[in-house]
């Protein structure tokens, strides 16, 4: 058998996650998923079916609306939780993940949530028969949907937009290398930066507000408000995101607070609100890096076209 440490386990845990995670989940997933790394041979997808089950035993209780059954179904959600926690750790810890198992945990999360919140709110209407239930548990879905979907797509356009910086790099490199006399038009407010690792280079504006093609997703954001960089560098040193609530803020305050305080629709909302807030940040970050993205760019197309006519080169003679 295999004799990982605790340590092991914890050099495992995402760099950053949710704070609900890193302080409330993870002290207790980091240590039952190590006797289960060590001593037995489960796999993480059998820990996704596990966390799966204990979700459809949650929302089960939630259906039958009672306040005891709510509160069971709050402990069921959170163990499942957990579980579905400790797969991930044990997938990267054993080098055992893999592209199927990371779609079914996917995919059974979210359709662990969606039948937690019909059965939640749904329960709660065929209890109370007040209507504010029904919306409730569309908001939810709704909620849901969004997050999961705006996060994975804003993911896969930084992607291409590192893809196409990157390209139009070498690009402007590639030309500059054989072309010295090559450069973008340079003056006050510019740099020289070396591109590709070559002697190519083409001068990129310096990092100025407003007009910034800075490559850093956060950099626009950081410059317009600073205080948001410390706060954002003192989270990240405790492996706290600063999307405060994110979805797994929202699904804990649903499924978990709201059934135990009995205060359902006031934590939705509530809590609801939140998420919106920080999603429309993160939309707002994101489209002032595709500005600055954009800006980049028209630098480095600059940069890769040579200039024939000496007489035209923007660099002195």
């Amino acid at each position: 058998m295999a004799t990982f440490s605790l340590d092991d386990m914890r050099a495992v845990c995402k760099g950053r996650d949710a704070w609900w995670t890193v302080f409330l989940v993870d002290p207790v997933a980091i240590r039952l998923a190590l006797p289960i790394a060590n001593r037995t041979s489960i796999t993480p997808n059998q820990l996704t079916a596990v966390a799966f089950a204990f979700g459809l035993a949650a929302a089960g209780c939630f259906a039958l609306a009672a306040p005891g059954w709510l509160a069971l179904g709050a402990l069921l959600y959170h163990v499942g939780f957990v579980v579905d926690c400790m797969d991930g750790k044990i997938a990267r810890l054993k080098g055992t993940g893999t592209t199927f198992g990371a779609w079914l945990d996917f995919m059974l999360d979210r359709v662990r949530d969606s039948l937690c919140a019909v059965a939640l709110t749904g329960g709660q209407y065929a209890r109370t028969g007040q209507v504010a239930y029904l919306y409730a548990g569309m908001a939810v879905l709704a909620l849901d949907m969004f997050r999961y979907v705006n996060g994975p797509q804003i993911v896969k356009a930084r992607r291409a937009m590192r893809t196409a910086t990157a390209a139009a790099r070498r690009r402007a490199a590639a030309v500059a290398e054989g072309d010295p006399r090559m450069a973008v038009l340079g003056g006050q407010g510019h740099r020289v930066v070396t591109l590709g690792g070559g002697e190519g280079r083409v001068e990129e504006p310096e990092a100025e507000f407003g007009r910034t093609p800075h490559p850093d997703p956060h950099y626009v954001f950081d410059t317009r408000w600073p205080w948001y960089r410390r706060i954002r560098q003192g989270l990240l040193r405790r492996r706290v995101r600063t999307h405060l609530v994110s979805g797994i803020e929202f699904q804990m305050s649903v499924f978990i607070l709201g059934p135990l305080t009995g205060a359902i629709i006031p934590i939705i909302v509530v809590t609801g609100a939140l998420l919106v807030f920080f999603e429309l940040v993160i939309i707002y970050k994101f489209w002032l890096s595709t500005r600055a993205h954009t800006r980049l760019l028209a630098v480095l197309e600059a940069g890769s076209r040579p200039v024939t006519d000496p007489a035209r080169s923007p660099l002195p003679r």
